[in-house]
């Protein structure tokens, strides 16, 4: 080899990789924020990223990536199957010599796996979670087989999401790859978690329950609700923090009415960084009919914030009940309730919850392993674009 081959070699080695995430779009969700991370964590890794969003419009997430230097791209889908969406991004990934494209959520994956299929860049797809009711589309038993066996890398960000994947999607078990979602840890600041009570009006000494989450049907926040009325009934000094926005807050924001609690509980609106609003919480309520791997119950325990959830998804996979937090039936606010109470009146049981719950989210759901699983995934299924 000649020393200009070796040079070109050298060169041609350190090329980054490069990415193209494929999206509905970058609003508020915990899809968004896996992407976010991603693109954030992998700008020291040698990796190229760049964002697509399908369906009209970028978000504030994605705005904000924007702002910090990420090209952030829209596409506007139109109803029923769109041909020409399929040519727009062949024509983004020629263009910006992608090596992959990583399609997040089943709708992206269909249309990036069409648009990549004369192009040399490799499909990675990622379901991040499922609809509630999950159900059987008989059209993806002829299709999705073959998008399978023609897409190197499938992933689900949790066990249960994988078994529907095989279930519903009908696609084979050995395809299919499990990373758990990852996070970088919150950090806890008392002065500010107190500046939080303070400008919501709860007394320093209260029992604060609450969830940062979109307020929406699948989250089952009435549930919430109602056992919060039971808990507050036995505890006077508790409150409820409801953190996040959504189609449910004025259902949600009367049924606080009904129960005679709207007094003792608050509802934030979307707050776009709310770590201190965590701090501010004693204990963490997830009471969704279904998740994948929730993003704010990861914040949570990071920062060690015992956490009560439904026993759904992939929650049962991230809280390990009476370890790490507590797990309750979906339906049941007398059990959600129950579980509340137990943990604010056992102050010891209290602690060792948070401290398992650090020790929990260390072992499995930091960014930097979300992050390498990733690399590793694009690495055995991309092939750098040199054309």
């Amino acid at each position: 080899m000649t020393v200009e081959q070796s040079k070109a070699t050298t060169k041609q080695a350190k090329t980054p990789l490069r990415v193209l995430h494929l999206t509905f779009n970058m609003g508020i969700g915990g899809t968004e924020q896996v992407i976010r991370q991603l693109v954030q964590g992998m700008a020291t890794e040698s990796v190229e990223s760049e964002i697509l969003c399908i369906d009209g419009h970028i978000g504030p997430i994605g705005e904000s990536l924007q702002q910090s230097g990420v090209p952030v791209h829209k596409l506007a889908r139109k109803q029923g199957f769109d041909w020409a969406l399929i040519k727009a991004i062949r024509k983004h990934l020629r263009e910006g010599r992608f090596d992959v494209v990583h399609c997040h959520q089943y709708t992206p994956w269909m249309y990036g796996w069409l648009a990549a299929l004369p192009t040399s860049a490799k499909v990675v797809f990622t379901e991040h979670g499922r609809f509630y009711p999950d159900r059987y589309r008989y059209k993806a038993m002829l299709i999705n087989p073959v998008m399978a066996l023609l897409t190197p890398s499938i992933v689900a960000i949790s066990e249960a999401t994988k078994d529907a994947l095989v279930k519903y999607e009908f696609i084979p078990r050995h395809k299919i790859q499990v990373i758990y979602n990852g996070i970088a840890p919150l950090t806890r600041n008392e002065t500010e978690a107190q500046k939080v009570r303070e400008e919501l009006g709860i007394p320093p000494e209260a029992f604060v329950v609450g969830t940062v989450s979109r307020l929406d049907p699948v989250k089952n926040q009435q549930m919430m609700l109602r056992a919060f009325k039971m808990f507050s009934e036995k505890r006077p000094d508790a409150y409820l923090l409801m953190v996040g926005d959504g189609p449910d807050k004025a259902m949600l924001t009367a049924l606080a009415d009904e129960l005679g609690i709207s007094d003792i509980t608050r509802f934030t609106g979307f707050i776009n960084k709310p770590e201190h609003h965590l701090c501010s919480m004693d204990v963490f309520l997830l009471s969704s009919h279904t998740e994948g791997t929730s993003m704010t119950l990861l914040e949570a325990m990071s920062l060690g914030l015992p956490a009560i959830a439904t026993w759904v998804g992939g929650n049962p996979e991230i809280v390990v009940d009476g370890k790490t937090g507590m797990l309750t039936e979906t339906e049941c606010a007398d059990s959600f309730a129950r579980a509340i109470s137990d943990l604010a009146s056992n102050r010891q049981q209290y602690c060792d919850l948070s401290k398992a719950s650090v020790k929990e989210f260390t072992r499995k759901f930091t960014q930097e392993r979300m992050i390498s699983s990733y690399i590793k995934s694009y690495e055995g299924s991309g092939q750098r674009n040199t054309s």
